[in-house]
């Protein structure tokens, strides 16, 4: 929790003053238009896939929103550069968050609220 009335850091108090007027707190969006929007570009859902199929293609990436596995998708960069299109077109909410790990092929998409 941030309070930028109460502050505990005394003479510091910049610190959180900043923060107030800086930053965007989110209120949170319905992840099921997301993971709709998701499924038109492209993801896998999991109940539609085949337990022979999986991950274990070296192509495929793990989609999750809010935290939870939703789907695969065959073209990470596409559906990155999809979604941000779409969010830089304001057709879907612009607190929605994408992050992108390589490494684990991971994409990750939060809407919950709550978030700095």
């Amino acid at each position: 929790m941030i309070c930028p009335a109460e502050t505990p850091e005394g003479a510091a108090c910049g610190l959180v003053k900043n923060l107030a007027l800086m930053a965007f707190v989110s209120v949170g969006s319905n992840p099921t238009f997301l993971i709709g929007i998701l499924e038109d570009l492209g993801v896998e859902r999991l109940e539609n896939l085949e337990p022979s199929i999986g991950a274990s293609s070296a192509k495929r990436v793990k989609v999750f929103v809010n935290g939870n596995w939703i789907g695969l998708s065959s073209d990470a960069d596409d559906l990155v550069a999809s979604v941000l299109n779409l969010r830089r077109k304001m057709e879907i909410p612009k607190e929605i968050a994408i992050v992108r790990d390589i490494q684990n092929r991971e994409l990750r998409f939060y809407t919950d609220s709550g978030r700095v």
